[in-house]
C-alpha cells in the first residue's frame, strides 16, 4: 500500500500511526499538496491527502474513511470498540478532536498563507474560540479519564491517536497553549512519548506545510 502525504499533516500522521499498530506496512510518498498538487491530484482529483492507494489500485481519501477501512481490515475493534457506549464515547472525543484541529487549521490560513491585508482578525478570533471549546471537552474527558491507560478501551485506539496527533498539531501550528488544559496535555505528552507516535512526528512548519484532512 501507498500512504501520501506528509506528516506534518495531522490527518496524515494518524493515518500512519494506526497503520504502524495495526502492523500494516506502507510505502511513503512524502508529497506536499502545495508542492506536489499535480501529482496527488493524479490519485485524487481534491489533490487533499490523506491517500491510501491499496494494493489493487483502489484509492481512498479523507482520513476517517482509509481509518475505517483499515478497521475492518484488522477485523474490527482495533482501532474502536465494536459497539456500545465506549465505542459512542471515542467517536466523540474523536469528532472534538477533529473540530480542534479543524479550527486551527483555519487560523493556519489566516495567519499564515492569507497576505496581511486580507485577514480578517474576528474570524481568526471566532476559529480559536471554538478550539478552545473543543479542547475544553478532550480536557474532562481526560479528567474523567484519570488513572485509565487508554480513554476508551483496552489498548490504543482511534479516540488517543486523534487526540495525540491533532492536539500535537493544535499546539504546534497557532498560538494554543495546552497547558490551560493540564489534564488533556499530560495525557498528550504521555501518548506522544510513545515510539509508534515519536516514530511519525514531524514538526509543523507552515510555509511547506501539506496538512489537509
Amino acid at each position: 500500500m501507498i500512504l501520501i502525504g506528509m506528516f506534518d499533516s495531522p490527518f496524515v500522521r494518524r493515518v500512519a500511526v494506526a497503520m504502524d499498530l495495526l502492523g500494516m506496512p506502507f510505502e511513503h510518498r512524502d508529497w506536499s499538496v502545495g508542492r506536489d498538487f499535480d501529482r496527488i491530484r493524479e490519485y485524487s482529483p481534491l489533490g487533499r491527502v490523506p491517500v491510501l492507494v491499496l494494493d489493487d489500485g483502489e484509492v481512498l481519501t479523507d482520513s476517517a474513511v482509509i481509518l475505517d477501512w483499515l478497521d475492518g481490515q484488522a477485523g474490527g475493534a482495533a482501532l474502536l470498540p465494536a459497539h456500545g457506549p465506549r465505542r459512542r464515547e471515542a467517536l466523540r472525543l474523536a469528532g472534538f478532536a477533529t473540530g480542534a484541529v479543524e479550527k486551527a487549521l483555519q487560523q493556519v490560513v489566516e495567519r499564515v498563507f492569507r497576505p496581511e491585508d486580507k485577514r480578517h482578525e474576528p474570524w481568526v478570533a471566532r476559529c480559536h474560540l471554538q478550539m478552545e471549546g473543543a479542547l475544553q471537552v478532550l480536557e474532562q474527558a481526560c479528567v474523567d479519564a484519570a488513572g485509565r491507560e487508554w480513554l476508551c478501551g483496552e489498548h490504543l485506539g482511534l479516540a488517543d491517536i486523534t487526540l495525540a496527533c491533532f492536539c500535537t498539531y493544535a499546539r504546534d501550528a497557532v498560538p494554543c497553549d495546552l497547558g490551560r488544559f493540564p489534564a488533556l496535555a499530560a495525557r498528550v505528552a504521555r501518548y506522544e512519548a510513545l515510539p509508534v507516535l515519536k516514530k511519525y512526528y514531524v514538526p509543523f512548519f507552515a510555509p511547506q506545510s501539506g496538512a489537509a484532512a
